[in-house]
């Protein structure tokens, strides 16, 4: 028997702008309205649920995290508060994720919560990005003052928000995702010990299905499919980031995108007469920090909440990883994907898809939103493949936060209740942490690295390694002396010994012994 206050998602809506005329563009919050829109429609009941809309929530903008806040347009304190404004909507209470890529799903899961629990029976959630329009009009210097909205409601606050990084990983640049995710990747070769070329090939493999994916969705923003060799191989247009990867194997952030889904209670949808073929049950979900600093992690090639996560949400809905028929695998980085595999028993040559959009880099990497956008996705997916299952995870910071839902739509039977997500998060909190020292002197060895390339500038060796005497986490740059920042994109850096030098500005120095 299906419960009446069984939460389910009912309406999905995404958008793209690609316009480029300023004059033309519309605002971030307008993009993520018209998404709402679409949504609303796609219930089949726009006007009752419109009507009926007790909650809005709304996921962070880029413009709203620490390094951007500078930015004069795109600034939003209350986005679903702006977005209701603008469609004339009235809801009751309004909610705002924290930062991370996690936070559309774990915005799923806390509104299921709520609404399984009666304190919700009809929400909308928004999230999306207008970054490219922002940037273009800051570069261009077109006044977009009329793109901010401070409403003088405050949300209420979901999710846990907190810098990514420590002081000594922020000083060696570690704070920007492209330079810690290609350690993982590197942490990941050397844990599979492989050679560095035939571990780029498994990678570009990897990637290669999900540009293909991305060149049939309409709401796609590189609509490109590429081979495998075009994605690893370095070029004019294809240059390199963070070794191992080349620009086609990163995220893209300026991009104008918006989604929108509606959840409400099965009681609430059979009152309104939102037709059943709209139903999409949640059956599992969860969400769970890893150890939230990456050189204090037991291993950089893993993700002990990932694992523990797909576990929990798995034993929820009584389903087990091969029960599952699509997946959208958060993709901000190819070693988010591979990590991601490994941690939910999945291999990476498995013939089920990976992506239901694209992913970040080639569908749109929409800030903290892009989940929103793949389970919209996964409902039209579900709804045409009536009793399929779906998975999506979101990934926030360095493989630092995560969020699982399953989806489907044969009913849910019986009582939708989640365990309290602060189970699972004590059992990772108890898990091992490395030590690690802020100023490293003395004789060590190089765990992972990247090599960072800013244009402009030169090449900088971004190194996370081990103390040889007490085998304490450091992190470092490779000396700018010599080639040994050219050395490591030819030769394989893991393991090499070197002596390590602490500077004033707080950074180490890692100078190879040979």
């Amino acid at each position: 028997m299906v419960h009446d206050n069984t939460p389910i998602l009912v309406g999905a809506g995404l958008t793209v702008q690609k316009q480029k005329d300023l004059a033309k563009a519309k605002s971030p919050v307008q993009l993520m309205a018209d998404a709402a829109g679409v949504a609303l429609d796609d219930c089949g009941q726009s006007a009752g649920v419109s009507a009926a809309l007790d909650t809005v929530a709304s996921i962070r903008f880029i413009t709203d995290s620490p390094e951007a806040r500078a930015i004069p347009f795109g600034q939003y304190s209350n986005p679903g508060r702006t977005v209701a404004n603008l469609m004339g909507l009235s809801p009751k209470q309004s909610l705002l994720a924290a930062t991370g890529g996690n936070s559309p799903q774990m915005m799923i899961n806390e509104l299921a919560e709520r609404i399984a629990q009666g304190r919700s029976e009809v929400a909308l959630l928004v999230g999306g990005e207008g970054f490219a329009s922002v940037m273009r009009a800051v570069g261009t210097g077109v006044d977009k003052s009329d793109w901010n909205d401070h409403p003088d409601e405050k949300p209420e606050e979901i999710g846990k928000e907190k810098m990514g990084v420590l002081p000594v990983e922020h000083r060696h640049g570690l704070f920007f995702p492209v330079n810690y995710y290609p350690i993982f990747e590197n942490a990941l070769r050397a844990h599979l010990g492989r050679d560095m070329q035939t571990h780029l090939q498994h990678v570009g493999k990897l990637m290669a299905p999900f540009t293909e994916v991305a060149a049939a969705h309409p709401q796609s923003w590189f609509p490109v499919a590429r081979s495998a060799e075009e994605l690893i191989t370095a070029s004019d247009e294809n240059r390199w980031v963070g070794y191992p990867y080349p620009k086609y194997l990163n995220s893209v952030i300026r991009i104008d995108q918006a989604s929108a889904v509606v959840m409400m209670s099965v009681g609430k949808a059979r009152e309104l007469g939102i037709d059943e073929s709209k139903w999409v049950f949640l059956h599992g979900c969860s969400d769970a920090n890893e150890i939230w600093h990456g050189i204090e992690r037991q291993d950089l090639h893993r993700s002990v909440a990932i694992h523990e996560m797909t576990k929990q949400a798995l034993a929820m809905a009584g389903w087990t990883i091969d029960d599952i028929d699509i997946f959208d695998l958060y993709s901000c980085f190819p070693s988010a994907v591979e990590v991601a595999c490994r941690e939910m028993g999945i291999a990476e040559d498995d013939p089920r898809p990976f992506t239901v959009t694209g992913g970040l880099p080639y569908f749109g990497g929409a800030g903290n939103a892009y989940t929103l956008m793949s389970v919209a996705t996964m409902m039209h997916k579900l709804r045409a493949n009536p009793g399929a299952k779906g998975l999506c995870n979101g990934n926030g910071w360095f493989l630092t936060k995560h969020a699982l839902g399953l989806y489907s739509t044969t009913p849910l039977e019986g009582p939708w209740q989640r365990e309290d997500p602060a189970i699972l998060q004590a059992k990772i909190e108890a898990g091992p942490r490395r030590g690690y020292v802020e100023a490293a002197s003395g004789e060590g060895w190089i765990e992972s690295y990247t090599v960072a390339h800013v244009a402009g500038k030169s090449p900088q060796g971004i190194l996370i390694g081990r103390m040889s005497d007490s085998d304490d986490r450091f992190v470092a740059h490779m000396t700018p002396e010599g080639d040994h920042v050219a050395r490591l994109m030819s030769e394989d850096g893991i393991g090499l010994k070197g002596t390590l030098a602490a500077q004033e500005d707080g950074t180490n120095i890692f100078t190879p012994l040979h």
